[in-house]
């Protein structure tokens, strides 16, 4: 739904911490795509298996394969085209409703209201009252209602626990400022939606989209020029900051909701974190997302998105697991290094969630989808 709302909080004066190497992202010289071959099918394959060892964190292994665009058995052929007359339109109008009824909530709980504008930001988190109450309730309503529209018809939660020596005495100084998630589809904005209603980093031009732009502004998104090198970038890492600290030290703040790693994988690995989350040196809560699937993989790494969200819809049942572990307190060692107070949640995360750590990011996906636009274009 709202794709662009992806953490871009980028650490500009480092580089992405190294992994202890058990990942099956290992770089070469060799070329992406080789000419030499004698057959251009059996070319293709041996690419394809190259491509697929290099940038492992965003490979698809569901029955649609890479890019959505493998030979689907008979069986599959028969299903998918069922539910493409019967089950997609159906789910296109319900998810359509919702997100209409809300907007039209958020409309009304707006009117004769002023925006903040504070940082060149234009949001109505700053609401209080019944209007505030009324746009977090019914938020967290629908968005449970979309995902139920799209097949998740339960979500399993669990917690786990771990030693921490930090832990403050004072209740007040408990409260984290920011939720830290992995990243792994566009649904993940709709669930942390439903579960705790925070504010998003999000594209500018996303505050502009119909319907979806007055949705952001009520969440208290963030906006972000994402094609910009300008300074408007550093603005944008100290009000994600601000946030997070009045987040930490009021209550009534809405929370910020980051996705440190950048961008998306296929649900099984963990990137590099930025350290724009952990700025602040406020405490972070941790959680873990993973769609089991049997088909179709919600995931959003290497498909595009109206056939991501085709075959989605068109899947009677889809899955995701919850893992929330404890609020993560920041040692004073941690809090003047935010590299290092990055690196340690995601160790932890990719521990407690079974992830594997990963070394590369955003660039190698751009390079790894070019690689396979190059492939795929030959066929």
């Amino acid at each position: 739904m709202m794709k662009g709302m992806e953490s871009e909080l980028k650490d500009l004066n480092s580089k992405p911490p190294k992994s202890n190497g058990n990942i099956n992202t290992v770089r070469d010289d060799r070329p992406l795509l080789k000419s030499d071959s004698v057959s251009s099918s059996t070319t293709n394959a041996v690419d394809l298996q190259d491509l697929e060892k290099k940038f492992a964190p965003y490979v698809r292994r569901d029955v649609y394969g890479t890019m959505g665009r493998g030979d689907l058995a008979p069986k599959e052929k028969l299903l998918l085209g069922f539910a493409l007359v019967t089950l997609l339109p159906i789910r296109v109008i319900l998810a359509t409703t919702v997100l209409v009824v809300y907007y039209l909530i958020c409309r009304f709980c707006t009117l004769f209201s002023t925006p903040n504008r504070e940082d060149e930001q234009d949001d109505y988190s700053r609401l209080r009252g019944w209007r505030r109450s009324v746009i977090v309730w019914c938020g967290k309503v629908l968005s449970r209602a979309m995902l139920f529209v799209f097949g998740f018809y339960w979500i399993p939660e669990s917690t786990t626990s771990f030693t921490q020596e930090n832990k403050p005495q004072s209740e007040e100084m408990e409260r984290p400022g920011v939720i830290i998630s992995n990243h792994v589809s566009y649904l993940d904005i709709l669930y942390h939606m439903s579960s705790s209603f925070p504010s998003f980093v999000a594209k500018r031009s996303v505050a502009k989209l119909p319907l979806v732009g007055l949705i952001s502004k009520c969440l208290g998104c963030i906006y972000v020029q994402r094609e910009s090198k300008s300074s408007d970038f550093k603005g944008v890492s100290a009000v994600a900051t601000e946030r997070i600290q009045e987040a930490h030290q009021n209550k009534y703040a809405p929370l910020m909701m980051l996705f440190p790693e950048g961008t998306t994988t296929n649900g099984d690995f963990l990137l590099p974190f930025k350290t724009g989350g952990f700025l602040a040196k406020a405490p972070v809560l941790p959680v873990i997302l993973k769609y089991n699937y049997q088909r179709f993989s919600p995931a959003w790494d290497s498909i595009s998105g109206v056939r991501h969200v085709i075959f989605l819809l068109c899947q009677f049942v889809n899955y995701i697991e919850v893992i929330k572990l404890p609020v993560y307190y920041p040692s004073q060692q941690e809090m003047d290094d935010p590299k290092l107070y990055a690196s340690n949640v995601r160790r932890l995360m990719a521990s407690e969630g079974n992830l594997t750590l990963s070394d590369i990011g955003l660039a190698e996906k751009r390079i790894y989808h070019a690689a396979l636009n190059g492939l795929f274009s030959q066929c």
